[in-house]
C-alpha cells in the first residue's frame, strides 16, 4: 500500500486484460504467462522463472512522463529503447501495428535513464525477443499520477497482443 503507481498501474492493466478474456470466455491465441515481480526497481525482477521455450517477452512498466519525453498520462507508450539498449524491432513494430489496427492511442518513446524487467531478462541470458509497453505516469517516484485513458489503452494493447493469431 503506497501512493506509487510504479508499477501497480501495469499490474492492474495486465489483470484487467486477463479478466476481460475470462469474462468473455476467450483464450489467448498462444500459451501466455503473466509474471509479476517485486524486484524491478533493484534491477533483477525478470531475471528468472521463465520457461526455457519462452517465445517472446512483453514487459509492462510505467512510462515516465517528463521534459524531453513523448509519453503522456493519456496514452500507452511503446518504448523502443532504454538504458539497456534497443528493444526487439520486429516485436515492437508488431505492437505498433496492433495499436494502429485497433485504434489504440499510443506514444513511442526512448528512456535514456530507465531500465525494465526486460533488461533484467536479457542480462540473465534470456534469448526471447523483448518489447516494453506501459501507461504514461507523471512524477515518477513522487506523487505519481496517470489517467484512466492510459490504463484503458494499455489494457487494450495487452488484449490485442494476447489475441493476435499471426505472430
Amino acid at each position: 500500500r503506497s501512493r506509487h503507481l510504479d508499477d501497480k498501474a501495469s499490474v492492474a492493466a495486465m489483470l484487467a486484460a486477463a479478466k476481460a478474456l475470462a469474462d468473455a470466455g476467450m483464450m489467448p491465441a498462444y500459451p501466455f504467462l503473466l509474471h509479476f515481480s517485486n524486484y524491478e526497481e533493484v534491477g533483477h525482477g525478470a531475471a528468472s522463472d521463465f520457461p526455457p521455450d519462452l517465445a517472446e517477452l512483453v514487459a509492462v512498466d510505467m512510462a515516465a512522463v517528463g521534459a524531453g519525453q513523448t509519453s503522456d498520462e493519456f496514452h500507452v507508450t511503446i518504448c523502443v529503447k532504454d538504458s539497456g539498449g534497443p528493444y526487439h524491432h520486429g516485436l515492437t513494430n508488431r505492437l505498433r501495428d496492433l495499436a494502429d489496427v485497433h485504434h489504440i492511442p499510443y506514444k513511442v518513446d526512448i528512456y535514456t535513464y530507465y531500465g525494465s524487467d526486460g533488461e533484467a531478462y536479457w542480462r540473465a541470458g534470456g534469448a526471447a525477443p523483448v518489447a516494453l509497453i506501459g501507461p504514461g505516469v507523471d512524477a515518477s517516484h513522487n506523487y505519481e499520477r496517470t489517467h484512466m485513458d492510459a490504463l484503458f489503452a494499455t489494457t487494450q494493447l495487452i488484449l490485442a497482443y494476447m489475441l493476435q493469431r499471426d505472430a
